[in-house]
């Protein structure tokens, strides 16, 4: 860091970029030898930190081998080829590339005036995942659709259930609020307001007929 601006220069952004580069290679090319879940004791990666946060910045090396000796026996390596828990979360070369070129221009993509390659590149690419997927042709942007990318699966089940609201009150509910009790479906609970219920069965899949059934 530069003493007199705390600022990281150019120079050292390029041969910290090429060590921590090198860093992130061998940590995939070894991955298989840590053990897939953490060996760490709940609250012991917080006890090794200092209570205080540091007055003045440190060497980028000082921060990596606090990376290793400390952060590092705390992570759950979702990377790992043995790693079979919750969901698919893998990263790989060419998605680690695109995130640092992506950091590195820090678009803001909210509205086309804050970032029109980024939006515009979001709606082409998604048009695409239309044809690839046979989705029909409401879903393009040039139609009636055009998707957005969600930053999770929680915050897409979100828009998909406010997508669902207003169109099942003709768009008046998000001007005038809910006057009207909504049924929200997911696959394992039924959701009604004030009521919930776990429906017990060895179906994947009920019919419409069947789910008013076993509420009436």
């Amino acid at each position: 860091m530069e003493p007199s601006t705390f600022h990281m220069s150019s120079q050292q952004f390029r041969e910290e970029a090429k060590k921590l580069v090198d860093w992130i290679a061998d940590y995939h090319q070894q991955i298989e030898k840590y053990p897939v879940q953490a060996q760490v004791a709940p609250g012991a990666v917080r006890a090794s930190l200092p209570a205080s946060a540091p007055l003045r910045p440190e060497p980028f090396n000082t921060v990596m081998r606090d990376v290793e000796q400390k952060i590092l026996p705390g992570i759950t390596h979702w990377q790992s080829p043995n790693f079979y828990a919750y969901f698919p979360g893998n990263s790989s070369g060419p998605s680690v590339l695109g995130e640092l070129l992506s950091a590195a221009v820090g678009v803001q993509g909210m509205l086309w005036v804050t970032g029109p390659a980024c939006t515009e590149l979001e709606a082409h690419v998604l048009d695409w995942l239309v044809e690839m997927l046979g989705l029909p042709q409401q879903y393009l942007s040039s139609s009636s659709g055009g998707g957005v990318i969600q930053d999770s699966a929680s915050s897409s089940s979100l828009c998909a259930i406010l997508a669902a609201r207003e169109r099942a009150t003709n768009f008046e509910s998000n001007a005038h609020g809910c006057r009207q009790p909504l049924v929200a479906y997911t696959c394992r609970w039924w959701l009604i307001p004030r009521r919930r219920r776990t429906l017990r069965s060895r179906k994947t899949s009920r019919s419409p007929a069947s789910v008013r059934r076993i509420f009436d």
